[in-house]
């Protein structure tokens, strides 16, 4: 092999490992493959075909003079290029339309060419495909040392392409599981933390509102709305995070104890209110997917919020139950019912959640009985 052909096909190797290993498209990749194998067997046309389960293969990359119109062209498993994908040795020869070899499955979009050569795309375990050269019929057929020359170009780049798709594969479940891990932690302790501070301050407000001046008092509920507007911030990111696009089906994927969950939310609002609510579990809660439980969660945080800021109540019970037709959410207490004059805002963020995910959600309150709120998740 030449000096400086062989210091070309090093340098396309080159390029080609580093575009696969960074994540480019695959699309380009091909392309890259595919052109740079037409330039060093000095070709007219270049093919990349992947192998499909049947054995036939499919046009994944052109280039050339005939680029577009080839693009998902199908040949046979018992083509010579099928054949070449399946294990066998490479082929080459004078004229692609003539030899016995090849003559039967040339279509009449490859009529216009005679020097083919066909080289597997990978090697051993690792291959993906062919890579077929094509020269038109004026023209000198290719060397042995060229098709050598494809032949090693093909399986190396094969190999990248197959190791980069692995490796790609592996980096996306440990993104995946960082974001996983990430979420957790803004929704579980960060939240909670920024949950139980302005309920704290809350309650500091109006239990001192006489002794504050008016512009105190106005500072301090600025504070609390801005906690309000940070946690919602977070959830957003949480959402983000955690949504459908973030790998569902890679394994690592992680699912909400929704569980533990809500003992968490509980145990919180038991050292604002002074005594503990009453935690009624039922089910499985453990493989409960993260976008339902956290629908769930919300409804148990708001109904807890309200009680802990304007109930009253000297009892609180909270049931959550796992059927077979969803989760059913349950909390009471017999406090003084929800005042007219708070503000509804979670009360309608809820029931808009509930309704968005094909659940139900009433609340049902009165001064003598207290506040009941009922929110229902199917998980179909």
């Amino acid at each position: 092999m030449e000096p400086t052909l062989a210091a070309r096909a090093l340098s396309a190797a080159t390029e080609i490992t580093t575009a696969a290993l960074s994540g480019d498209d695959p699309d380009v990749v091909l392309g890259s493959v595919v052109r740079h194998a037409v330039e060093l067997a000095d070709a007219d046309l270049g093919l990349l075909m992947v192998r499909s389960d049947d054995g036939s293969v499919t046009v994944e990359a052109v280039h050339g003079d005939a680029d577009a119109d080839l693009l998902g062209l199908v040949l046979p498993a018992e083509s010579a290029a099928g054949r070449v994908a399946a294990g066998e040795e490479p082929v080459f020869t004078a004229d692609v339309t003539s030899d016995p070899r090849t003559s039967r499955f040339v279509p009449e979009e490859l009529q216009s060419y005679g020097p083919f050569a066909a080289a597997p795309f990978g090697t051993g375990g690792k291959q993906l495909g062919v890579l077929t050269a094509y020269r038109r019929h004026d023209r000198e057929p290719f060397s042995t040392s060229t098709v050598d020359l494809l032949t090693a170009f093909a399986s190396q780049a094969g190999v990248v392409l197959a190791l980069a798709e692995g490796a790609n594969a592996r980096h996306r479940v440990t993104l995946y599981q960082e974001r996983e891990r990430i979420a957790r932690e803004l929704h579980d302790v960060i939240v909670q933390r920024l949950y139980a501070a302005g309920m704290q301050l809350d309650r500091v407000r109006r239990r001192m509102r006489r002794r504050f001046a008016g512009a105190d008092e106005a500072r301090l509920g600025e504070a609390i709305d801005q906690l309000d507007q940070t946690i919602d911030e977070i959830r957003g990111t949480v959402r983000e995070l955690r949504s459908p696009d973030s790998l569902p089906d890679e394994p690592g994927h992680a699912d909400t104890d929704l569980a533990e969950s809500a003992r968490s939310e509980v145990r919180i609002a038991g050292e604002l209110l002074g005594y503990p609510p009453t935690l009624e579990l039922s089910g499985e809660f453990a493989d409960i997917p993260a976008e339902r439980a956290d629908h769930v969660r919300a409804a148990l945080r708001e109904a807890l919020s309200n009680v802990v800021r304007h109930s009253g109540a000297s009892e609180v019970r909270v049931s959550l139950q796992r059927g077979d037709d969803g989760v059913r959410l349950r909390v009471r207490d017999n406090g003084c019912g929800v005042p007219r004059d708070v503000a509804k805002r979670g009360l309608r963020h809820l029931e808009e959640r509930a309704k968005g995910a094909g659940g139900t959600f009433f609340v049902n309150s009165s001064p003598s009985l207290g506040t009941l709120v009922a929110f229902d998740l199917p998980l179909g």
